[in-house]
């Protein structure tokens, strides 16, 4: 294709998804703010959208991985969020009323409160690995919120991309929600629009570019990203236990989970028992991987090749790589995109594996001496969407809390941080940016505004404007006396400051 070929797309993108985006906000000004019963009814339609085609799209997402078990992708796609968008929905009359501020001034005049209104249009970038479940979340907590929604699927799930843009006409006018496929030229130019709020779901690298294209014209973003997610098994942790628990949360969804644990800590002492669990785990778990039904595939051949090129890498620098498979399979499997599961153990800087996000069924295990050995790393790199601690609620664990940044901390159990449907869910630093679920959720597509009058007979704020008598000059000067004197006596009770 040629450059002038790539512009005229680039354009046709451009004035195709700009119109619908002028569909929806034309409503949106016409019509806003909407009602509680509008709110719950564009809610329960969105479940609708799910629930009376759940089989159809369940057969969908296996046919884009390529082997991807029914059963998981029932409990992960659609039960997963259920209760999320349950608590949502049975909270939302709540969350949407007024704060009334200074309530005694109200008897002389003043009223104010404040009001979280509805921003406008919100787009929604989903991402592959749970391509439905990570667009209906953010849509329904949207609508919670009172706003109109466009989702851009994911292209590397096409099959599903392609099943939510016919289905979601049945449910929904195009001013409510649209939804948006095609490839990363039309992401690119979905990311531009002038949005209200843009979230969106996927990479770091990804991210910074949605962020970037974003910033052009002032869309407030909120980006939820993945990360190296370290586990720390504690000394008096039970360690087959968390062995067990540990080898099967990297095998969710074939460990293309932006929640699944990356890299583990492990007490020195207790590294083989550890390791001959995890692999005694992982055996029972797959007595066979390639005609497995239940053994998810890697997404495309892209992901396949990059998680076999990490692995390949940390052996050739010289960590120890195990390969689990059943007898008489042969793998990597390259027909159906399967990889067996990996235990790595030795790794050092030198090896991308170190650095770079999995997304895979390979679980890297380090040892440690002593604790901080294993804070120290992990603050050494970037905040990870989620920490892993196995072990009691002890002065340790609360010790790691305190003394590392990430998005959450989940003890003892795979993604625990999400069970409670009010939890806050979302990432630090180089793992996102804003938070959604709950009230979260709620919070992040509106925006409070403050409204307040006076009936005084009088201006409160007019004595800023000159002429300065000197009432004024003497209120100003009493109250710099008495601020003063409160700060001075509250330093003077707390610890002094001294000069590093």
């Amino acid at each position: 294709m040629s450059r002038l070929e790539e512009c005229a797309d680039k354009a046709a993108h451009r004035a195709r998804l700009g119109a619908i985006l002028d569909v929806q906000r034309r409503a949106f000004i016409e019509d806003r703010p909407p009602s509680i019963d509008v709110r719950r009814n564009r809610i329960d339609r969105l479940m609708a959208l799910v629930l009376d085609n759940t089989d159809a799209f369940i057969d969908a997402m296996a046919s884009d991985f390529g082997t991807r078990s029914k059963a998981a992708t029932l409990f992960t796609e659609v039960i997963g969020m259920v209760s999320v968008i349950e608590h949502t929905r049975s909270h939302v009359a709540q969350w949407m009323r007024a704060t009334k501020l200074m309530p005694l001034a109200r008897l002389c005049g003043l009223r104010a409160e404040v009001q979280p209104v509805p921003l406008g249009v919100v787009g929604i970038i989903g991402p592959w690995n749970f391509p439905l479940n990570l667009v209906i979340l953010p849509a329904a907590t949207a609508f919670a919120a009172g706003n109109r929604v466009m989702i851009k699927m994911s292209e590397i799930t096409s099959d599903t991309a392609e099943l939510m843009r016919s289905t979601a006409p049945n449910y929904f006018d195009r001013a409510e929600l649209d939804v948006v496929t095609g490839g990363a030229e039309v992401a690119a130019v979905f990311a531009g629009l002038p949005f209200d709020h843009l979230f969106f779901t996927g990479s770091p690298s990804v991210g910074a570019l949605v962020q970037q294209a974003a910033a052009q014209n002032l869309v407030p973003v909120t980006l939820e990203l993945g990360g190296k997610n370290p586990v720390v098994v504690a000394p008096g942790a039970n360690i087959r236990r968390s062995a067990a628990r540990i080898a099967r949360a990297r095998m969710v969804n074939g460990g293309q989970v932006c929640v699944c644990p990356d890299y583990v800590f492990v007490p020195n002492e207790q590294m083989d028992t550890f390791v001959d669990v995890a692999r005694d785990t992982l055996r029972d778990m797959f007595t066979s991987i390639v005609p497995n039904p239940d053994y998810c595939s890697s997404v495309n051949h892209a992901n396949f090749d990059r998680v076999i090129g990490l692995i390949e890498d940390a052996r050739i620098n010289g960590a120890a790589v195990e390969t689990i498979a059943p007898e008489g399979e042969s793998l990597p499997h390259r027909a159906t995109r399967k990889i067996a599961p990996t235990i790595i153990r030795d790794v050092d800087d030198r090896m991308k594996i170190t650095a770079e996000e999995i997304f895979g069924p390979v679980l890297v295990i380090q040892g440690y001496s002593h604790l901080a050995e294993a804070i120290d790393y992990i603050n050494g790199r970037p905040a990870p969407l989620v920490a892993y601690w196995y072990g009691p609620d002890d002065a340790d664990f609360r010790g790691f809390v305190r003394h590392t940044r990430t998005g959450g901390v989940a003890r003892n159990d795979f993604a625990a941080q999400m069970i409670p449907s009010a939890a806050p869910f979302g990432g630090v630093g180089r793992s996102g940016m804003g938070a959604y679920h709950g009230k979260a959720g709620f919070d992040t597509f509106s925006h409070y505004r403050s409204v307040v009058g006076t009936d005084l007979p009088f201006s409160i704020t007019g004595t800023a404007a000159p002429p300065f008598g000197r009432a004024m000059k003497l209120y100003a000067d009493v109250m710099m006396r008495m601020t003063r004197g409160r700060t001075r006596r509250r330093l003077s009770a707390s610890r002094p400051f001294s000069r590093p």
